[in-house]
């Protein structure tokens, strides 16, 4: 079920109905109920899935609370037996992530191997389909389990409520990767939340319905062009790439950005607060703050369970060099099982390296030619540099191979055309005139949104409060009948996927 179907459109206000009239005490089973209904309109057998996850990481919490520690929060670390709990679980989850997503991948590059030797290939008939944001719920269960081993977060003992913890429908096939300290311990309190809040309820639904606005009119729209492109891409020549380049890091930051917003609206409706998952990323001076504010949920989630581990920067640094790069390539792995995506993290990991290991000579650059730092074009120029290096990156994240990034990235800069800005053949890429300036005008109301956050840190929703409410109201008559008229329809108004539920 995708947020920007008729499905959902129908199914959520039923869900928010139900949820305002049942009895206070059973509002989490309903919304378990929901959640799982949610899940099962793609697949209704990878529900047995997320059960086994759910059930593996409730039972690892019992065994590490206090049926073996006397207190709740358990103390952090422990005996051995302790460690062997949570060993098991990250092995039974892992074991699982790994056979659906990446079982292929592995058999494939171990059979490379196998040729090179000459040893006969290993063939299966196993027909494999990668379930609906298994890689999320299954950090978001392991995190629970690593947490309460660390006694930061209590032992949850209710398992329907901690089922609906891992498959809570908002947030479950996209994030962002909540943390039982947040979401679980809300939960834990259904029966307390307020059902109506107009304010809590008007915010919910500016960010849900700006979701859709990013979604619906310029990320499936961009999409267009992008995929013209990058579908034939060695007809095309440098302007024709880095357009659609551009435009892809345009797109996946209005689609994924747009989950995260639709599914925080959501939540925020029913009373939920979730943690914020994009922050004007591209607005970012470095590709260390790019990090910071780019799908924050995940960065913090290997930050906390791998980087830290290995030694963050409190070690030499080389050591700290080497848990970076660890971190990204594990990151980019997360995200696809193909060498393009090992690649993309890798390059974020190097861009990291190089900016520490370069902060002292751009320094004395600046020193010694007198560059002024406190200024706008410094701070633009640096704005710019980090674009440009994310931008390059994402070419590997959207080519279809490590091979394919690569010959894409040589016709940019060796295949100059500059005359098709000027013979109007960049209206031949899948979007007319019309098209494009509806991406343009869609884009100035983006920037204009992102600009105010970044100079006021407030979000859409909080901004729309402050103004007076024909300001208010014509805003949202604006964006819902952009929506309606100028948003990316199928055939028969069939919605378009959202690209991170690949992952």
């Amino acid at each position: 079920m995708l947020f920007n179907s008729v499905h959902f459109m129908v199914f959520f206000p039923v869900v928010l109905l139900i949820y305002f009239f049942i009895p206070k005490k059973i509002r989490y089973l309903w919304l378990l109920i929901a959640s799982y209904y949610f899940y099962m309109s793609w697949n209704p057998k990878y529900a047995l899935l997320i059960a086994f996850s759910t059930m593996i990481t409730w039972l690892s919490g019992l065994l590490l609370g206090d049926k073996l520690s006397g207190t709740t929060p358990p103390p952090r670390g422990g005996s051995k037996t302790r460690k062997y709990i949570v060993v098991f679980s990250l092995v039974c989850n892992f074991s699982i992530l790994i056979f659906f997503k990446y079982f292929d991948f592995l058999l494939q590059n171990l059979n490379y191997v196998f040729s090179i030797v000459g040893l006969m290939p290993i063939t299966h008939q196993f027909d494999i389909i990668l379930p609906v944001g298994i890689s999320f719920y299954t950090f978001q269960a392991l995190s629970y389990t690593l947490d309460v081993y660390r006694g930061e977060t209590p032992v949850e003992r209710n398992f329907f409520r901690y089922a609906l913890f891992v498959s809570f429908f908002p947030q479950l096939v996209a994030g962002p990767i909540e943390r039982s300290k947040n979401l679980l311990a809300q939960l834990q309190q259904t029966d307390k939340i307020k059902l109506w809040n107009y304010d809590r309820i008007t915010s919910g639904s500016v960010l849900l319905l700006w979701g859709l606005f990013q979604k619906m009119v310029i990320a499936d729209r961009a999409a267009i062009l992008v995929d013209t492109v990058y579908k034939e891409y060695w007809i095309y020549g440098s302007v024709e790439l880095v357009l659609a380049s551009v435009l892809f890091a345009v797109q996946i930051y209005c689609d994924f950005g747009a989950y995260s917003l639709i599914a925080i609206g959501a939540a925020k409706i029913m009373g939920f607060e979730l943690m914020e998952n994009f922050n004007v990323p591209y607005f970012s001076r470095s590709v260390r703050e790019f990090w910071r504010r780019w799908h924050i949920s995940l960065s913090t989630w290997f930050r906390d369970y791998l980087y830290i581990p290995l030694g963050g920067s409190r070690c030499t640094k080389w050591k700290h060099y080497r848990n970076v790069m660890v971190t990204f390539l594990l990151s980019g792995l997360w995200h696809g099982a193909n060498w393009n995506f090992v690649a993309w993290g890798g390059l974020h990991g190097a861009y990291q390296i190089i900016e520490m290991e370069g902060k002292s000579f751009k320094e004395k650059i600046e020193k010694r030619w007198n560059i002024r730092t406190d200024c706008f074009s410094y701070r633009l120029g640096q704005a710019v540099i980090t674009f440009l290096c994310v931008d390059l990156a994402w070419i590997f994240f959207r080519a279809n191979g490590f091979t394919e990034a690569l010959q894409i990235i040589f016709r940019i800069f060796t295949r100059w055309n500059p005359w098709v800005l000027f013979d109007q053949s960049i209206y031949r890429l899948g979007l007319t005139i019309r098209e494009v300036h509806i991406l343009i005008i869609a884009l100035i109301f983006l920037f204009l949104v992102d600009w105010n956050k970044y100079k006021t840190g407030e979000t859409i929703d909080i901004f729309l409060a402050k103004q007076n409410i024909w300001f208010r109201w014509s805003a949202f008559f604006i964006v819902f009948f952009g929506i309606l008229i100028y948003g990316v329809y199928g055939p028969g108004f069939d919605p378009s996927a959202f690209i991170y539920f690949q992952f």
